[in-house]
This record gives structure tokens, C-alpha cells and sequence, in this order.
């Protein structure tokens, strides 16, 4: 069961309290650059991202984000270290949220500064631990970035801006160690309400990167911990995105686009099944609707398994059948086997819920 934590809001987007698990990623471009920047954001709207995060590097940049958000499909936030004018700048902006860790921006006042100007444009901050840039006393203390060590490191920040009056807060523990990371976040919710951002960071390429998020946030979520979630790649933003809903549609979280069933393939399928597969895959990717999609290449379970689907192709020797809601809809061609298929899933996708 999903522990319920304290609700905030970031724009538009509910986090916390109940509200399901939010997907959302980080411009690789460049914030001084607006149209890049825009671009990005829009395509990863399309793919469904929730909420997006651009770092800000300078004033520059800070300024840079009035003109993204003002197109901005999505809520904004912004990714501070150490400056509390580039917060301030920000919030001036028209952010949505910040992420900044109070204890690297200076002296108490200047956190004061930030956390007023957030509190009266009721705008959330997350603070972001990560285990490559604990502070020096905790790693002295502890002899390396451990779990204990972050979730004190947490504690610390929050502490600042409870002391402060704040708690429209939202907490993330990182690392790139799959357990470590599991470690931390069992720890720290037993320690606070506040709703949890999680992620494995620098998690590796989209082969490796998916892997260890899907085996870290997999293991997170199923213990009713994350409030959001990000999935850390070395590539296109747009690869986080379908794989953070996809990482939810395992669990059963969230429904949104193609729920893609197929067979690995073995010795009694008699068609070329895997160019299929893929080419179906490719071609559903804008999909929105939740829609069970098998593709199955033999009489052992493809019937079976295309009968239970909303739409499936089950082969057999050259040729294979389309079902639609368990009933064969015709015999077709191997060589027509993507394209009926794609064809069935659009149409059905255009009919109402």
C-alpha cells in the first residue's frame, strides 16, 4: 500500500497525499538557450512527462527561464546550488518549484530570503541529496557516503527550512547504488511525511540506466514509497519518460499508453515474430490510451494470450490471426501482420473510453 505523505502542489501537478506517482525528467539542453530549451520541454510533454527541471547555471539561465515558462506546457522547476540570487531570479520568473539544498547556499539569512519569496508564491522546494556531494563533516563521520549519512544529510536541509516556517518541502536521496539508494529511502520515510522524489542517479545508459531504475524504483514502489519518480539515462530525456510510465505500468500504478505483451519466440513459432514486435512497438509509441497489445508467435499460448489482450496477433505457419476483445477479427498474411495490428490499436484508441 502507497504511504500516504503530505500533499503538495507543483503547478498544476498534485504530488503527495494519495495522488499517484508522477513521471518527470530534466532538460540536457543548455537554459540559456530558450528555443532548445522549449523544444525539449515540449517533446517531453508530449511524451508525457509531468513535471521538467532545467539547471541553472548562472543568472543568465535564470533569467532565461521567464521565456520558457511562459510556453511551458508543464510545471517548471529549477535546479539551484549555492547561489540564492539564481533562487530568487527563479521564483521571479515564474518557476514552479525549486530544488536547492539550504545548507549550500550560504548564510541563514540568505535561505530566509529564498524561503519568503517561495512561501508567497506558494511554490515548493525539493532538497536533493545525492551521494557523490554529501558535506565534508558527514563523510568524515561516516568514512563514506552510506545510507545513514544521507538521510541525516536530509534531515539537516529540512531542519533548515522547518526552522524557517516551511513545509511545502519534497525530498530525493540518490545515489547510483542500487541498494544504497533502497537503504536511504526505507530509512528516511520512517523518519518524515514529506512526499518523496526518487530516483537512482547517474543510473547509466539506457541499457544499464533502465535496468538498475526499474530494479531500484520497482523495489521503492512496491513498498508505497515515491511520490515522483525520475529515471536517470545517459541519452534522450524522452527515453525517461517511457520508461518511468513503464516502470509504473509493471506495478500496476499508473495506465497510460500501450501495454505491450510478446512472446520471446522458440522453436515451433513460424514466423519472423521479433521485426513484428519491434516495428509494432515503434510505431504505437504515441499511443495515450491504456491499451493491452499482444503479439505472439505460436498455437501454445499465442490464442490464449491474444484472446485476453485488447487487441493481439497470434501466428501460425506464414500467416497469423487478429483478435479484438477475445474474438478472431480475420485470418492475415505474415507480410500484413504490423500493419493490421497498428491499424486495430489506432482505431481503437480513437473510440471513446
Amino acid at each position: 500500500m502507497k504511504k500516504t505523505t503530505k500533499q503538495i502542489r507543483i503547478g498544476s501537478v498534485t504530488v503527495g497525499g494519495g495522488a499517484p506517482c508522477s513521471v518527470q525528467s530534466m532538460c540536457s539542453t543548455d537554459t540559456r538557450d530558450v528555443a532548445a530549451t522549449a523544444a525539449q520541454i515540449a517533446r517531453l510533454s508530449e511524451a508525457g512527462c509531468e513535471l521538467v527541471r532545467c539547471a541553472v547555471l548562472d543568472m543568465q539561465a535564470a533569467e532565461a527561464l521567464g521565456a520558457i515558462r511562459a510556453n511551458c506546457p508543464i510545471p517548471l522547476i529549477a535546479d539551484i546550488h549555492f547561489d540564492y540570487k539564481l533562487a530568487l531570479k527563479a521564483l521571479e520568473m515564474g518557476v514552479d518549484g525549486l530544488r536547492i539544498n539550504p545548507g549550500n547556499i550560504g548564510e541563514r539569512w540568505k535561505v530566509a530570503e529564498v524561503v519568503a519569496a517561495a512561501s508567497e508564491r506558494q511554490v515548493p522546494i525539493r532538497i536533493g541529496v545525492n551521494a557523490g556531494s554529501l558535506e565534508k563533516e558527514l563523510l568524515e563521520r561516516y568514512g563514506h557516503p552510506t545510507a545513514e549519512a544521507m538521510v541525516e544529510s536530509a534531515l539537516g536541509h529540512v531542519a533548515i527550512l522547518e526552522e524557517l516556517g516551511y513545509d511545502q518541502v519534497k525530498i530525493s536521496l540518490k545515489a547510483s547504488d542500487v541498494m544504497k539508494t533502497v537503504e536511504a529511502y526505507r530509512l528516511l520515510s520512517q523518519r518524515v511525511d514529506y512526499p518523496l522524489h526518487i530516483g537512482i542517479t547517474e543510473a547509466g545508459t539506457t541499457f544499464s540506466g533502465t535496468i538498475k531504475s526499474s530494479v531500484g524504483l520497482g523495489i521503492l514502489l512496491a513498498d508505497g514509497i515515491g511520490d515522483t519518480l525520475r529515471v536517470s539515462l545517459t541519452g534522450d530525456p524522452v527515453d525517461e519518460i517511457r520508461v518511468g510510465f513503464g516502470i509504473l505500468k509493471a506495478l500496476g500504478l499508473r495506465q497510460r499508453g500501450i501495454n505491450l505483451v510478446s512472446c520471446p519466440t522458440c522453436g515451433r513459432c513460424q514466423i519472423s515474430l521479433i521485426p513484428v514486435a519491434e516495428e509494432v512497438e515503434r510505431r504505437l509509441q504515441k499511443i495515450v490510451k491504456p491499451i493491452n497489445v499482444a503479439v505472439m508467435g505460436c498455437v501454445v499460448n499465442g490464442p490464449g494470450e491474444a484472446r485476453e489482450a485488447d487487441v493481439g496477433i497470434a501466428g501460425g505457419k506464414g500467416e497469423g490471426l487478429l483478435f479484438r476483445h477475445g474474438e478472431i477479427v480475420r485470418k492475415v498474411p505474415e507480410s500484413e501482420l504490423a500493419d493490421a495490428l497498428v491499424a486495430e490499436v489506432e482505431k481503437m484508441a480513437e473510440e471513446p473510453l
